[in-house]
């Protein structure tokens, strides 16, 4: 173990939707760590903004414009991160869509697009980043899931799914890439005050359930996701795979 076991300097990161909200804090703690870190987005303008605040606060980003949805264009990022900065050691999985209904208004076509944004597209970009990591014998994806991988609120059944079908896919994904030393992992937020959540927020039969529910009777600040990502990215976290890191205040823990 090193003396320095959270230090990333030296290693390359690619997180994806970290524009803002939790990605961008995920990113602002891994480059803060010492990472180079390729943050995606499909605005080009925000994506822009977010990686000169970034750097004005001395840290190593640069924009990476693609959508992870779209498969030729993820195969594209992870090239162009290979020829450029010599591949990729970090991979955090944050892209995702919401599409909350009725079980019954739901189109199939709605169904597929919502299981392919986030279940399909991150195992796939996993994949793809995963081939250059088997070739430095050492590498960290992370996946973000969600309390809504585990327990179930009405009117968000293909969301839970989906995500659900991704802490999954962090397991297999486990057992494949153990034996060439690279990890994986899930990360599973509760509820947080995003920019995102922000309508949530004012709705005050939401807004209440982390503050009765949860051991720390609070929503999560956005900068308190980031010790997760680090850790799970870092040499501390060597000997740990397959694991979901529940950073949810103890929501799911609490009866």
């Amino acid at each position: 173990m090193s003396a320095h076991p959270f230090d990333l300097t030296g290693r390359v990161a690619l997180v994806t939707g970290a524009a803002r909200g939790l990605g961008l804090e995920m990113a602002r703690a891994l480059a803060s760590a010492g990472a180079h870190v390729a943050i995606g987005g499909r605005d080009a303008e925000t994506l822009h903004a977010t990686a000169e605040r970034l750097t004005a606060e001395g840290l190593k980003v640069q924009p990476l414009c693609f959508d992870p949805g779209d498969l030729a264009a993820a195969r594209k990022a992870v090239q162009h991160l290979v020829d450029t900065d010599g591949g990729i050691d970090i991979l955090l999985n944050n892209a995702a869509a919401r599409d909350r209904r009725d079980l019954f208004a739901f189109e199939e076509q709605a169904i597929a697009d919502l299981i392919h944004v986030d279940l399909i597209a991150p195992f796939e970009l996993s994949r793809m980043a995963a081939r250059h990591m088997v070739g430095k014998g050492r590498g960290r994806i992370i996946n973000v899931t969600s309390i809504g991988a585990h327990i179930s609120l009405k009117g968000d059944p293909v969301y839970g799914m989906a995500k659900g079908g991704l802490a999954t896919a962090t397991r297999a994904l486990a057992a494949e890439l153990g034996p060439h030393g690279i990890t994986v992992n899930a990360i599973c937020p509760g509820f947080f005050a995003t920019e995102f959540n922000a309508p949530l927020v004012e709705v005050e039969a939401i807004t209440q359930m982390p503050r009765d529910r949860s051991s720390l009777g609070r929503w999560g600040e956005p900068e308190e996701i980031g010790g997760a990502a680090v850790f799970l990215a870092s040499d501390a976290a060597s000997y740990v795979t397959g694991h979901t890191l529940a950073v949810d205040g103890g929501y799911m823990s609490h009866y």
